[in-house]
């Protein structure tokens, strides 16, 4: 059976009532729009529930159930749009290099290329913290800003990295890659080995990012920072019902299975359940 994307449901979740001419606007407004109102979140990997990410189960979960996910259910579904829009978006995959060395970090990161008459843009709407909320120039050493975050993407021989510099004074390399197009089976590997794979960081942390219309609410297993404009307010979760009660105000979520969440990363969460 051939599932469509229910067009109107994803533009009445994300709030848009703007232009669908495909171009560099259109894609630029509703990148942002997306990651204002679809949060990135793990949960569903630590609650052990697995990740599908064929268009009618992402649909289900960030348009329906209004929940968030990571970036193979955020880039999936924003390809998606995109080309009902009549855009022509390319899937590829990247290394993750924040914490690790490119020889170390397997190629578990979705993104996009998107080609307009303007240049091909990156579009990365599932990067977690550090996602860039405008299109990024496929051009080396140009940027792309807004509310002072930069992104930028360099040229290294036959490859590509992303730098960011968001929220802070350091820029750093969040992910390298050689951008040749990645197919369906390609990302259900990648997406099977990050949503199961023992020692895969969303195994072993909780890693959530919403915005607000102040700023946005970040959280790394115990430690949330709540940004209103520049101005950071950081404290640590109490336990699991302080996280419900965040995922609620801030994330749009009530989720009553967190208050159970067994997290490897935070030792006393990781014993049996309260």
């Amino acid at each position: 059976m051939t599932v469509h994307l229910d067009l109107d449901a994803y533009f009445n979740r994300i709030r848009w009532g703007g232009d669908t001419r495909p171009t560099y606007e259109t894609l630029a407004q509703l990148v942002r729009a997306h990651m204002r109102y679809i949060p990135f979140e793990n949960l569903d990997v630590l609650l052990g529930r697995g990740i599908r990410i064929d268009i009618e189960s992402v649909q289900e979960k960030l348009v329906r159930a209004q929940r968030g996910g990571y970036c193979f259910e955020h880039a999936t579904l924003f390809a998606a749009v995109l080309e009902r829009l009549g855009f022509e978006p390319v899937r590829h995959a990247s290394r993750v290099i924040l914490l690790s060395p490119r020889t170390e970090a397997p190629r578990t990161h979705m993104f996009l290329t998107v080609p307009l008459p303007e240049g091909t843009f990156i579009v990365d709407p599932g990067f977690g913290a550090l996602a860039p909320r405008v299109p990024v120039p496929l051009v080396d050493g140009k940027e792309a800003c807004i509310d002072g975050e930069r992104h930028w993407m360099v040229r290294d021989e036959g490859r590509w990295i992303l730098r960011a510099q968001v929220r802070s004074d350091t820029p750093v390399d969040a992910w390298v890659t050689t951008l040749e197009e990645d197919y369906p089976i390609d990302f259900e590997m990648a997406n099977h080995y990050t949503s199961t794979y023992p020692a895969s960081p969303f195994k072993n942390r909780i890693l959530m990012r919403s915005l607000t219309d102040e700023g946005r609410v970040t959280v790394m297993n115990r430690d949330a920072t709540i940004w209103r404009g520049d101005t950071p307010h950081r404290f640590e979760l109490e336990d699991r019902r302080a996280l419900r009660g965040l995922l609620a105000e801030y994330f749009g979520i009530d989720l009553p299975e967190v208050e159970h969440m067994r997290v490897p990363g935070i030792p006393e969460w990781a014993r049996a359940a309260d």
